[in-house]
């Protein structure tokens, strides 16, 4: 497949350009700068502004299908992750790219009282503004047209932690509930290559315990 990466310099967008690399895809990673992402092995590296239309309409055109991992932490995250999802929107519909995983935060995802994690009694919200721009994104999908899928880590990320290829659909987000980068990048081209969500928020959980049940290929390693 011919895969498009918008924010292919950050830390999540790095491990899905490698994931889809490992698999054999051609990939398109699209940063600000390519002169500072020389890491990115055989992907073709280019230049582009995930919250411009015209950038993603021309960048994308010709792939399968597109993955957003960008964060742009100078810009005011509500209008920044409205922005970009709206941008995506008109540009991968212009491309005729149909398929968007849009990597998100699990603060904005329901917790297991069924509330937003972040309005869970007891949870950290001094990034609370970033947190309702990742919200705004959210909402702003749900009026694509597109099949996109807001793909979250249950909880949060363990940066020390490498590739296990294992990870779990989770039924709610957890703050305690920790997954890689690399596994986190394993989902998103599962889920790519076999799409078994449509049109909403996926919460991605780290590798279920040795007495839980699989779920199927939500279990498997890549």
């Amino acid at each position: 497949m011919r895969i498009v990466i918008f924010g292919a310099g950050g830390r999540a967008g790095r491990a899905a350009v490698a994931e889809a690399e490992a698999r054999g895809h051609e990939v398109t990673a699209v940063v600000r700068d390519p002169a500072r992402h020389r890491e990115l092995g055989a992907a073709r590296v280019v230049a582009g502004d995930v919250s411009v239309a015209a950038d993603v309409a021309r960048l994308a055109t010709g792939h399968h299908a597109a993955i957003n991992a960008a964060a742009d932490l100078a810009a005011p995250a509500d209008v920044f992750f409205p922005g970009a999802a709206s941008a995506l929107d008109a540009g991968l519909g212009a491309a005729g790219v149909p398929r968007l995983l849009f990597v998100g935060l699990a603060s904005v995802l329901p917790g297991a009282s069924g509330v937003p994690l972040m309005d869970e009694p007891g949870y950290p919200n001094e990034y609370r503004p970033f947190m309702l721009g990742h919200a705004a994104g959210l909402e702003r999908l749900r009026g694509s047209a597109l099949d996109w899928v807001y793909a979250a880590p249950a909880g949060d990320f363990d940066h020390g932690a490498g590739r296990t290829g294992t990870y779990r659909i989770a039924e709610h987000a957890d703050r305690n509930d920790l997954i890689s980068y690399a596994d986190l990048a394993v989902a998103l081209l599962d889920e790519v290559e076999h799409p078994r969500h449509h049109r909403s928020p996926l919460t991605i959980g780290g590798a279920a315990p040795a007495d839980e049940t699989a779920d199927g290929a939500a279990n498997g390693s890549a």
